[in-house]
């Protein structure tokens, strides 16, 4: 896919084949380098699969895909797709990817600077790499220390995560929402009165591993409540987690009420982005969909276990973070010897006052605080 070409004579490429939130937290740098480099061709290499997050982003002028799974798993193809990116003649290649595969691209692209992350003996293909300083400092920020300090980009304009939506998913997305969650209006509307929408929150219960999830039983009981005072409660998530989902509204004893809703696996990530876009707040386990509401600008309640939180939290100032205070947090395991101890001591008590909290008067947070029940 391309865009309308300012100047190809300078070209920038940026390399990221991470997951979906991980993709977002670079698009604070293609901002960065549009606005150091006006007139330059940027060009941003991403997962195929999750190309509906970028391919509107008005900062890039050409999206390169890679099929990591699938076309470009087998050698000869990954060859040839390395092969054609050095026809390219990028002048600065950016890796904010440090594993092998993005590692190897990076390094045999020809570009002639070659920065960023870089896993173990690659390095020696670079101009210059540093070390993802994720795990003291936020994911974007450790971005933007490759840029001061490999490109001496001093001049940041961080607007944050961006996502752009097509009208096609803009109007899709509104169709479903209004199916699902008509106008409510009050008797008072016949003397007169204005219709009043429903307040939903969103709940994104899946994760990329089981540790990230807060408990089943604590999702259903948040949602009982919500619906027990009058809230519209939906449901995100992909075709992966479906099944969470399933299990968490069968436990629900309002699992037949006309304000729960499932979208889970039923929409593209435009879809999603733009569903996400509607919802009053979304209370969420540290995950993609949490990145996507805080590109929609929606207010979050995030509940970390054993991910770090300076690294991920979302990124902005508009949004909650909730941990436990177990020792081994964050530990970063997919498996827990601990019986899930640090997301069995965030209680629904407290994830419900922080949720109504946000609906009823949004609070403005400095972005990285967090809070810790109990203290």
């Amino acid at each position: 896919m391309q865009r309308k070409k300012i100047d190809v004579s300078f070209k920038i490429l940026v390399i990221n084949l991470l997951h979906l939130g991980d993709l977002l937290l670079a698009t604070p740098v293609v901002r960065a380098l549009r606005t150091h480099y006006p007139q330059a061709h940027i060009a941003l290499l991403a997962d195929a699969k999750l190309q509906d997050l970028v391919k509107y982003n008005k900062n890039i002028d050409e999206l390169l895909l890679i099929d990591k799974k699938g076309y470009h798993n087998k050698l000869s193809n990954y060859v040839q797709f390395i092969s054609e990116i050095r026809s390219k003649k990028f002048d600065i290649v950016i890796n904010l990817h440090e594993n092998e595969r993005a590692s190897c691209i990076a390094a045999f692209s020809g570009g002639k600077k070659i920065v960023g992350y870089s896993t173990c003996g690659l390095h020696l293909f670079f101009d210059k790499v540093i070390e993802n300083r994720k795990g003291i400092k936020h994911q974007v920020h450790s971005h933007f220390d490759v840029l001061r300090e490999t490109l001496d980009i001093t001049k940041i304009n961080d607007q944050g995560l961006e996502m752009w939506l097509d009208e096609k998913a803009e109007e899709s997305a509104g169709e479903i929402w209004n199916e699902a969650f008509p106008i409510h209006t009050h008797p008072e509307k016949e003397r007169g009165a204005a219709a009043e929408c429903i307040k939903v929150v969103g709940l994104n219960i899946g994760a990329s591993w089981s540790t990230k999830c807060w408990r089943k039983e604590y999702f259903t009981e948040l949602a009982d409540r919500l619906l027990d005072m009058g809230y519209g409660v939906a449901y995100y998530g992909g075709p992966m987690d479906i099944d969470i989902v399933n299990e968490t509204i069968n436990l629900m004893r309002n699992k037949e009420h006309t304000l729960l809703k499932n979208f889970a696996g039923k929409m593209s990530l435009l879809e999603l982005a733009a569903l996400l876009k509607k919802a009053s707040v979304l209370v969420t386990n540290d995950t993609g969909p949490m990145h996507v509401a805080v590109a929609m600008k929606v207010p979050v309640v995030a509940i970390f276990g054993p991910s770090p939180v300076v690294g991920f939290y979302p990124y902005n100032n508009t949004s909650v973070v909730l941990k436990s205070s177990v020792e081994c947090h964050p530990c970063g395991k997919h498996s827990c010897p601990k019986k899930h101890e640090c997301m069995w001591q965030i209680d629904v008590d407290t994830v419900m006052k922080y949720t109504l909290e946000q609906l009823e008067h949004p609070q403005r947070y400095t972005a990285g605080s967090y809070i810790v029940p109990g203290q």
